[in-house]
């Protein structure tokens, strides 16, 4: 990216953000209407204000009170401000008591109700409160809508909003920058004679009127150059030069000999022709301006309907730069705090602690406050994963490039969900702090799901970089350490409540993701150490995983009951929060317990069906061993024990099993493999000349059975591409139905081994490594196709030995 690029693009930033600082000052005077006081606290700690906070809601005389000395309504006379309340408070009762009469006597709640109204209209501290709330309400919404609109327009519309604005805004400095100087003017010696009597000494004067108003002139001069430049209106060349002498022309007339009066209407005139061109921008812009918000709706409405809302929203997140844009309007908010603080008049010198409070605080003071606050969050957030890529050596992970992203959005759930910005600012810090600590627990929680992968292709690849295992080993004693040093701290200086515990399980949890994944890591060491095939891997795996899954299932519901507690008896205060809580309570009852629990039971219920499959077939002899004398079709190993299935086919145990999890049929010849009735009834019948010795030897031929009778005989020249084509069209079958049962995951690295294997494949109908196993040496060879395709299929089956470690596949 160039620097011309750049520049541009932090010009585009800075002109969105004085649109987000007026709307955050609009929701900072809650939009108008009557918002919460919070006392403020002397240094004893006591309430000053008059508005006190308190929780027992205020009596009728108390509410009137309050509203009409918040609007200044009040009399104003005399110690006792009571009578206009007690007057109003007398009119709304014998309002509500006529009302009741009139529901009780003739039933009608709608009489009632005018009764009410026309009892209240007659009150005039009320219509007055009634009228100016509305009145500024109205104002608060027109000047939300302006601010958004103009912070989501077009570059070059957003430039023409900005040139207008300044205009406008030289022409009003201009009248102020004349008032000033024509009242410098007023009791000052005569400048004319001054200058016709060549009067240096006074002309020259430090603190002369001719020094005092140079900066003027000269000021009205460059607002003249500066309008004529950038104003929208008609440009006639005339007009354009004579700008610059029409915004100095009242201090240059004062000096001549006229009426005061007439001097003091200079400015006026002045302002004249700016204000005249003005106007003209704004009659000639409203049909443009018009059409521009037309044309985008229009946009609006055809991206979604080609691409959709959300694609929208996407296009427009990146168009306007939002992250950018809030973080630096938070940044200058809290600039801005801090200047107040550093350039208030105090004889204590600042603090670092409480002065930090401070600017938080108010960093938090508003939604739009948060979301500057989010913002900075997420980028912090984002280059904490980027240092922990660095440190790994490892930069194609995608979980750090969502990791700010998913900061960001949970921390501003949480916010919304606690009620920060509706809290007092005492209890605004204590909740940020809150907020902040499980912030951190899920940050956690992502630098382990970077550096997992991290590990388990360490531990399979058998990496010999002593460097890189050092480091992923140093990062998961970290990811131990710091919640344990949190929990310690945590609970050492607070008592227990309902937040704690929330943060004491999503870091207990931490803990137990990093302990099992070094426990895979240490199994996966281990086998690579050992020089034959460790059947009892797939069995200790499957009970870590399962340790650490019910850990984190248990916790989800512990979780679930502490949301449940919260939402019920320490949210009644906030109903958005509330809202927001229970939705997330629903997400994470679905997503974390149901589904969670719904898949555990499927895997289980699946592995012990194939266990149960698995210990119905018959174990392999040595001597039936040694006479196939070859290696597992599905995982390509030496077999030290085997299971035989129904068609005769050698597998090891662990391989069958992790290939029932498919489907019930053997990966070669595509019958089933369990034994049942029928299948023992018709072996017994073919006995004699169907199946073969135990003790013979055992020839590998492609299987003729009537699922291939049908298929036209070939030539067994055929070439390795046709084969491999063949191959890659049943691995992506069998893949398909692998994906269907365990998981995206799973089935793209059976993919991956299915189609490395169907690309190298080579198949004669007399290879011994074909692993299609018949008693009849006469038999004819089938098609060659068929046989390349149960291999490929086989190798569809499961990865071979070195990705048996792929997580969610055990």
């Amino acid at each position: 990216m160039s620097m011309r690029t750049k520049v541009l693009g932090l010009v585009d930033v800075m002109m969105r953000v004085p649109p987000i600082m007026v709307i955050d000052e609009i929701l900072k005077i809650g939009m108008g209407l009557p918002t919460r006081m919070y006392p403020e606290k002397n240094e004893a700690g006591t309430s000053t204000t008059t508005v006190e906070v308190s929780t027992e809601p205020p009596s009728n005389n108390e509410a009137f009170s309050f509203i009409t000395t918040f609007f200044g309504l009040s009399s104003g006379s005399g110690p006792d401000p009571s009578p206009p309340g007690e007057a109003g408070q007398n009119v709304i009762e014998q309002a509500i008591d006529n009302a009741s009469k009139a529901a009780q006597s003739r039933g009608m709640l709608g009489n009632g109700f005018n009764t009410i109204m026309d009892g209240l209209a007659h009150d005039e501290a009320i219509a007055s409160i009634i009228s100016i709330t509305t009145v500024k309400f109205v104002l608060c919404i027109l000047g939300f809508a302006s601010a958004a609109c103009i912070f989501m327009l077009w570059t070059r519309h957003l430039v023409m909003v900005y040139m207008f604005l300044t205009s406008l805004g030289l022409t009003f400095l201009s009248y102020w920058s004349n008032v000033s100087a024509l009242a410098l003017m007023e009791g000052s010696p005569c400048i004319l004679e001054d200058l016709m009597s060549m009067n240096t000494t006074r002309i020259l004067e430090s603190g002369g009127i001719i020094v005092s108003l140079a900066p003027h002139v000269m000021a009205q001069w460059f607002m003249g150059m500066l309008f004529a430049y950038i104003h929208l209106g008609p440009r006639f060349a005339l007009l354009q030069k004579s700008m610059p002498m029409i915004f100095t022309s009242p201090i240059l007339l004062a000096i001549l000999p006229l009426s005061p009066r007439f001097v003091q209407q200079l400015p006026i005139i002045a302002g004249f022709t700016p204000i005249i061109l003005t106007k003209i921008t704004v009659i000639n812009s409203s049909m443009e301006a018009s059409r521009t918000v037309y044309n985008g709706y229009q946009y609006a409405m055809n991206f979604v309907s080609n691409f959709g809302l959300s694609a929208l929203i996407e296009n427009e997140w990146q168009r306007l730069n939002v992250p950018n844009v809030l973080r630096v309007f938070w940044t200058i908010r809290i600039l801005q705090g801090a200047y107040v603080l550093v350039s208030a008049e105090s004889e204590a010198p600042l603090e670092v602690y409480p002065t930090i409070e401070k600017l938080l605080v108010d960093g938090c003071e508003t939604l739009t406050a948060v979301l500057g606050m989010t913002g900075v969050i997420s980028m912090i957030c984002h280059y904490i994963g980027r240092g922990f890529q660095w440190y790994l050596l490892t930069y194609d992970n995608d979980e750090e490039k969502s990791l700010g992203t998913v900061s960001a959005v949970l921390f501003y759930i949480l916010a919304l969900q606690t009620g920060l910005t509706s809290l007092s600012p005492d209890k605004r810090f204590v909740r940020l702090c809150r907020n902040l600590c499980l912030l951190v627990t899920a940050l956690l929680h992502f630098l382990h799901n970077i550096v997992s992968p991290i590990l388990m292709s360490l531990s399979a690849a058998r990496n010999p970089s002593r460097k890189r295992h050092v480091r992923a080993l140093s990062v998961c004693v970290f990811l131990i350490l710091m919640p344990l040093s949190l929990l310690y701290y945590l609970w050492t200086q607070h008592s227990p409540s309902t937040w704690l515990l929330a943060v004491t399980a999503f870091s207990i949890e931490v803990i137990v993701k990093v302990l099992v994944s070094l426990a895979t890591y240490g199994l996966f060491l281990l086998d690579a150490r050992r020089q034959f095939f460790w059947e009892k891997l797939d069995d200790y795996l499957y009970y870590v995983r399962a340790f650490g899954n019910s850990v984190e299932f248990c916790f989800g519901i512990l979780l679930f009951i502490n949301g449940a507690w919260i939402l019920l008896f320490e949210s009644a205060q906030n109903a958005t929060g509330g809202a927001i809580r229970a939705i997330m309570m629903c997400i994470h009852a679905y997503f974390n317990i149901w589904c969670e629990a719904r898949a555990g039971w499927s895997v289980f219920m699946k592995r012990r069906s194939a266990v149960h499959k698995i210990s119905s077939l018959p174990e392999a002899t040595t001597a039936q061993l040694q006479a196939f004398d070859d290696v597992c079709a599905i995982c390509y190993q030496e077999m030290y024990t085997a299971k035989i299935t129904r068609c005769r086919h050698f597998f090891h145990g662990v391989c069958l099993r992790k290939w029932l999890y498919v489907q019930d049929r053997c990966p070669l010849c595509h019958e089933i493999m369990m034994y049942t009735e029928k299948a023992e009834d018709n072996a017994t019948q073919g006995e004699g000349a169907g199946a073969a010795p135990a003790d013979q030897p055992l020839r590998i031929y492609p299987r003729d059975d009537g699922n291939n009778m049908a298929a036209p005989r070939q030539s067994p020249e055929r070439t390795a591409s046709d084969v491999g084509e063949i191959g890659s069209t049943a691995a992506t079958a069998t893949t398909s139905s692998a994906a269907a049962i365990i998981g995206a995951e799973a089935a793209a690295a059976i993919a991956e081994a299915a189609v490395a294997t169907a690309a190298g494949l080579s198949v004669t109908p007399s290879s011994s490594n074909a692993s299609y196993i018949t008693t009849s040496s006469a038999q004819p060879p089938p098609p060659t196709a068929t046989s390349a395709a149960a291999v490929a299929t086989a190798a569809a089956s499961n990865t071979t030995h070195i990705f048996r470690m792929s997580q969610d596949q055990q």
